[in-house]
């Protein structure tokens, strides 16, 4: 599973927010990461009391978005990548924390020149931890 994600996205350790891949289709994929509490991010934020980085779970819903953006075809032409043009409405509604694990889903809503405009969601246990929608832009590799 983790395979099938390099194969996609350019990002690799420690900057990688993914496991692997629960579900996909054509126009939405589910990822997950679960958290272990040993990642280097929770030594500090917040000591004694230690939650994810609502930017890393954003991370995370970039990372799924690139994959299903490279899944789709979109980036087949002459090595593109996909980086992130917009972020709009993203709302943390409740907090990751160790042991936790995210499950991270990305809908295509549509194609327009080069920007894929998406939605995501993360949730623990089915309740939505965060919510954003974000476009994304194909650029030279």
């Amino acid at each position: 599973m983790l395979e099938q994600l390099l194969k996609y996205i350019p990002q690799r350790e420690p900057f990688l927010m993914l496991d692997g891949i629960h579900d996909e289709t054509a126009e939405r994929v589910t990822t997950f990461k679960q958290l272990t509490g040993k990642e280097d991010w929770f030594k500090g934020h917040f000591p004694g009391n230690p939650v994810m980085p609502g930017v890393l779970m954003c991370e995370a819903v970039f990372q799924t978005g690139a994959y299903l953006m490279a899944r789709r075809g979109e980036q087949a032409e002459g090595g593109k990548t996909a980086v992130v043009t917009r972020i709009q409405g993203a709302k943390f509604k409740n907090m990751a924390k160790p042991g936790d694990k995210l499950m991270i889903t990305v809908d295509f809503v549509e194609m327009l020149a080069n920007a894929a405009f998406m939605k995501g969601k993360v949730t623990v246990d089915d309740k939505t931890v965060m919510t954003i929608e974000f476009a994304a832009a194909l650029v030279d590799a």
